[in-house]
């Protein structure tokens, strides 16, 4: 019987990682991380909880699609349960290895891979497939199993024009849809977008404007994986006689790497040192910078509020944020435009000018994928549960009339998903969920930050402490509040009698409403703060803490 159950990625985006097990043999197609929410204050990200791993024995391989982090962020925290190779492509792989220096661990069992290849780890045979999407060196895995052709599309989409003239291999995939293919995992991520998604060179003309119209300097603000952006911006200012800095530790670090690779070539005499900018007129700079989501400590946030070191605005100058704001990060990046504001540069962005293209294929390459597969069975990944249940429909409509009819198995995080030749079911649940990871990093105190702590001086800070079974929604163990600086008489009793509130609270919902952390929170937060106010006539600052366990 193949076992296959998703540790993260199924209802929300981020922290992809799918565990594929034949007998004593798992092997994980990658490891992403998700990064939090404002509210978990000092975490720096979310990796998947490993239980079922451990639970499984050691792992026998770690197999990688891309470089981006919410599929590689997690590789560190993985590898001390994988005992052979993590295979990559050559980029992806050069983003991994300073990740593992940086917990100290070794290297050498990092494999490179090429498309088209293959690789056997016990009853699995590996081929990976060139697929497009943001950034270079992306493959899809055909894993041939001993019930049949398992294909994972990683994140894709059909790029006719790539900058790196690799080209999707569409032959492959009609290839092996021909062959037949037992169960399709494809990435859900756009398919609430009509169309096609446009190819990395579509912003070109944009920057050509921008470029043309800037009279001073050109800050432009990406993800630092965004290797092909690169690529683009470099050639456009070697075109209008710009010098190229790369700014922040990511941005310098991922340039070496892609360079080195022959990923990012720059003319020689373009790139200079982010030291020597202001040794050169602004008219001739174009910055690379780090800081598209507003991160507090980025490059691009330090220059908003001119704190950094090399790089200081000018009304002349103009910044451009050429990435999609990820969900939860609009607030983040409002901030650091408003900061731009008040140094008087141009702020330009995805709502203004055509700055940026999704990498994630649009509803109609999405369909193409599931003509050209053909699979029995059919699971979408990578997306909010609205995301898969709308792919579901879409591959309906693809399938409508073809017998036998294709199954969709809608799964969720822990579902796991048995296989054998004929059929596929869910037959149980893992266990899953999130493990936070603290860096100890301080960001810039907000105006935010003063009015909380206004609030907290006045009238204290009460935290309820709930622990949900994040499979089941029941409560675990005893409910309890904590205060800080919230001081009334027989206040024992008033706590008990919170405590006591907590648990009727939680019991009074809804499964679904126990199980989604931003229904739940705002719940007790709304019907504590009433408790307090009606019992001790104080508002205290109440801050609930809900533990999925």
């Amino acid at each position: 019987m193949l076992e296959i159950v998703s540790l993260g990625g199924l209802g929300e985006f981020g922290m992809n990682m799918l565990a594929i097990t034949w007998g004593e043999t798992t092997i994980v197609v990658d490891a992403g991380v998700m990064f939090p929410d404002p509210e978990l204050l000092g975490v720096d990200r979310i990796i998947p909880d490993l239980t079922y791993l451990h639970q499984k024995g050691r792992v026998a391989a770690l197999i990688l699609t891309h470089g981006h982090e919410d599929h590689i962020g997690a590789v560190p925290h993985l590898v001390p349960l994988v005992d052979g190779p993590i295979y990559g492509t050559p980029l992806t792989l050069a983003l991994v290895e300073p990740k593992l220096h940086e917990h100290d661990l070794d290297a050498k069992n990092l494999k490179p891979v090429r498309p088209r290849e293959r690789i056997t780890i016990g009853p699995f045979t590996v081929e990976f497939v060139r697929v497009t999407h943001s950034m270079p060196d992306c493959v899809a895995l055909a894993i041939r199993t001993p019930v049949g052709l398992i294909v994972h599309t990683g994140d894709f989409k059909i790029d006719q024009t790539p900058i790196d003239g690799e080209h999707f291999d569409v032959h492959r995939f009609a290839e092996l849809g021909a062959e037949g293919v037992l169960a399709l995992f494809a990435d859900s991520t756009n398919i609430d977008r009509r169309g096609y998604t446009g190819s990395e060179t579509d912003v070109v003309e944009a920057f050509e404007e921008i470029f043309t119209s800037s009279t001073g300097k050109l800050i432009v603000a990406a993800f630092s994986s965004s290797i092909y952006r690169m690529q683009l911006l470099v050639d456009l200012a070697a075109q209008f006689d710009r010098k190229v800095a790369f700014v922040g530790r990511g941005m310098i670090q991922n340039s070496e790497i892609a360079q080195r690779l022959g990923y990012l070539r720059l003319p020689a005499g373009v790139q200079i040192r982010d030291v020597d900018i202001s040794s050169y007129p602004a008219q001739d700079v174009l910055c690379l910078a780090t800081g598209s989501q507003g991160e507090p400590l980025s490059a691009l946030s330090r220059i908003a509020i001119n704190d950094h070191r090399w790089v200081k605005l000018s009304p002349d100058d103009t910044v451009v944020f050429s990435a999609r704001a990820i969900p939860g990060n609009e607030k983040a990046i409002g901030r650091v435009i408003n900061h731009i504001a008040r140094r008087g540069a141009d702020v330009i962005h995805e709502g203004i000018k055509h700055v940026h293209v999704s990498g994630h294929g649009s509803e109609e390459e999405l369909k193409l994928m599931l003509s050209l597969v053909r699979p029995r069975v059919f699971v979408p990944i990578h997306g909010e549960y609205r995301q898969l249940t709308r792919h579901a429909k879409v591959a309906e409509r693809v399938f409508a009339g073809r017998e036998p009819k294709p199954e969709t198995l809608l799964a969720e995080n822990g579902d796991l998903l048995h296989f054998d030749a004929d059929a596929a079911r869910i037959a149980g649940k893992a266990p899953v969920g999130r493990i936070l990871i603290d860096d100890t990093r301080t960001g810039e105190v907000g105006d935010e930050v003063l009015r909380d702590r206004r609030h907290l001086a006045e009238d204290g800070l009460v935290v309820p402490v709930v622990a949900i079974n994040k499979q089941t929604g029941a409560l675990e163990g005893v409910q309890d509040i904590i205060t800080r600086g919230f001081v009334m008489e027989d206040s024992q009793a008033l706590l008990a009698d919170g405590a006591r509130l907590l648990g009727e609270i939680v019991e009074q919902t809804s499964i679904e409403e126990r199980t989604d952390q931003g229904l739940i929170k705002e719940k007790l937060r709304v019907e504590l703060r009433r408790f307090f106010r009606k019992r001790s006539g104080r508002r205290p600052f109440v801050l609930p803490v809900i533990m999925e366990i």
